[in-house]
């Protein structure tokens, strides 16, 4: 061997060796291999709050800005003073009078009356304003400031309800309930209960067929919403429900972390050219970080995926997943309204307009092959509830890790162990209750993950009921992508929500919460079977990551020294 290819060779052994070992991201044909993170930050990072918001403490306060329910106190419910137009031509203040008469609101430097009863939104310009709010209109000669504004609402006189802002962005609403702004066209929805189903509970990659089955099986409607989409799969049933005379309306994130592939733009493609109509988040005023669900409603059934409808995904090719077909009138209709409430929006902009200016790249398709080990089953629910966010996810998610009084199986991605989810997890271990968090087993979540299991195994030490493990796929699956969990054996959560709080203030997702010991036991049984796999938390596992890091950092010296010294040689 020359002298000079000995460093190179070192090099190459050491770096084959970290790749081997999950340290160093493999690269194939020139690009790395494109990982739906799904926890996706927000485009413009994490959103301050602008507000000071000082309600009455006495009141019920609403929760969304376009309430038109009284409460018992007067309050001012939100304020939108930066409309997307010439002159802020639009904006308003709505504000609730609850039972009081003789209100007046003021800016410090313009009073107007309130008139009594019904929510009432007031505006120097109520035409523009009444297609903005579905409440009264009054006209009121009151002008916001975009530079920031103390309002005061006063009944005889006496201050009732305040509130304050420092800026404003373009388009967006301030709620001065959750002290939130949100873009206009953002309604949140409160949580929906939909009754007892029957349905048909499956995982994958092991299913791969449920979710196509639900496509080809519609005969009016199909209404799918993704964060990404290049299943050909996929593709060609939507296609095939065209030409049988399906409606068919697709809703997709417009900017997905990484970019969208050459593969999804000519999926896009081929589905408008047969008649889809196929809709992207996207533009200055987007009303979600990500759109990030993945769900469909064909005629009166609907599927709720924590996949994202690409090979890796619904094609059964690597991702493990949880999905679940319900049979129900009522589930469809609400996942139809959020639906209709996304696709309808200001943001929801049509593929061939944003493709013009699209730029797109090159990704690689899952090509991995998977026995099935679980088929899928029939389940009856005694109950259905819908979790939307932004809005309700979050909190139902906790709320219910709360209620929980003996077992919680938790299957996700990635958890932050300083953040609330993991927060709401230990305390239910400090009131006895056994949790297992089985976390993705990634490459590119391997060092998060195993700074979760050290977390766990110190409170383990301190005798708490909670053990965390990273997934061993063991030729079953790939990586983990599945948000679910199982709760003391009757209540199941699956869907798209990532247990962070971006997923949950900022992003559309969806989850569902199953009542029902029946799909408990299939989900718990998958559950324990990876969760068997996985072996122990304190296995070599902490070996092989100390070995990878430890080969990762010898290679990387070795190599910045001789490039330093000029003497690696690359043919």
């Amino acid at each position: 061997m020359p002298e000079r290819d000995r460093p190179v060779r070192l090099v190459c052994l050491l770096l084959v060796v970290s790749v081997a070992l999950g340290s160093v991201p493999a690269v194939v044909g020139g690009s790395s291999q494109q990982a739906e993170f799904g926890a996706p930050t927000d485009r413009a990072g994490a959103q301050t709050n602008r507000a000071a918001v000082s309600p009455n403490t006495t009141q019920t306060p609403t929760t969304d800005a376009n309430t038109s329910t009284p409460t018992e106190s007067p309050r001012i419910v939100a304020v939108f003073p930066d409309p997307v137009a010439d002159g802020d031509t639009g904006e308003y203040v709505v504000v609730d009078p609850g039972n009081a008469s003789n209100l007046t609101l003021s800016d410090g430097e313009t009073t107007v009356s309130v008139p009594p009863d019904a929510p009432v939104a007031l505006s120097a310009t109520p035409n523009a304003t009444r297609s903005l709010v579905d409440v009264q209109v009054v006209e009121a000669n009151l002008r916001l400031s975009n530079a920031g504004e103390r309002l005061r609402l006063r009944r005889d006189g006496e201050v009732v309800d305040r509130l304050s802002y420092e800026e404003t962005d373009e388009g967006e609403r301030l709620n001065a309930t959750t002290g939130r702004w949100t873009p206009r066209g953002l309604t949140p929805r409160s949580v929906v209960e939909t009754g007892p189903a029957t349905a048909t509970a499956f995982v994958l990659p092991d299913a791969p067929d449920v979710p196509i089955a639900t496509i080809r099986d519609a005969d009016e409607r199909i209404l799918l919403a993704g964060y990404t989409f290049t299943s050909a799969r996929a593709t060609d049933a939507l296609v095939a429900a065209v030409e049988r005379g399906v409606r068919v309306r697709v809703l997709l994130e417009g900017s997905p972390i990484g970019g969208m592939t050459t593969a999804q733009r000519d999926r896009l493609d081929r589905l408008v050219a047969d008649g889809v109509d196929v809709r992207v988040i996207a533009g200055p005023h987007d009303r979600f970080a990500y759109h990030h669900p993945k769900y469909v409603v064909a005629d009166d059934d609907a599927l709720v995926l924590t996949e994202n409808w690409k090979p890796a995904g619904t094609g059964g090719r690597d991702s493990r997943g949880w999905g679940v077909r319900v049979h129900s009138v009522a589930t469809a209709e609400e996942l139809a309204a959020v639906f209709a409430h996304d696709a309808d929006g200001i943001d929801a902009v049509p593929w061939r307009h944003h493709r013009r200016n699209a730029s797109f790249v090159d990704g690689e398709a899952a090509t991995g092959s998977y026995s099935p080990n679980f088929e899928p089953s029939r389940v009856d629910i005694a109950g259905v509830r819908v979790l939307t966010t932004p809005g309700n996810a979050g909190s139902g998610v906790r709320e219910s890790i709360a209620a929980a009084e003996a077992n919680l199986s938790v299957l996700v991605p990635r958890i932050d162990p300083d953040g609330p989810y993991f927060a709401a997890l230990v305390a239910a271990a400090e009131r006895g209750v056994r949790v297992r968090v089985l976390l993705s087993n990634a490459r590119y979540d391997a060092e998060s993950n195993r700074a979760v299991v050290d977390r766990v195994d110190q409170l383990r030490d301190r005798g708490l009921p909670i053990e965390a493990r990273i997934a061993t796929p063991a030729g079953r699956f790939g990586k983990v992508h599945a948000k679910g969990a199982i709760i003391d054996g009757e209540t199941v959560l699956l869907g798209s929500l990532n247990w962070n709080e971006v997923s949950a203030s900022e992003n559309r997702e969806v989850v569902l919460a199953l009542d029902s010991t029946e799909a408990a036991a299939y989900y718990g049984e998958t559950f324990r079977a990876d969760w068997e796999a996985a072996g122990s938390g304190r296995s070599d596992g902490d070996v092989r990551v100390r070995l990878t890091l430890a080969l990762g950092a010898l290679a990387a010296v070795v190599l910045a020294g001789f490039v330093l010294r000029r003497t690696v040689e690359f043919e």
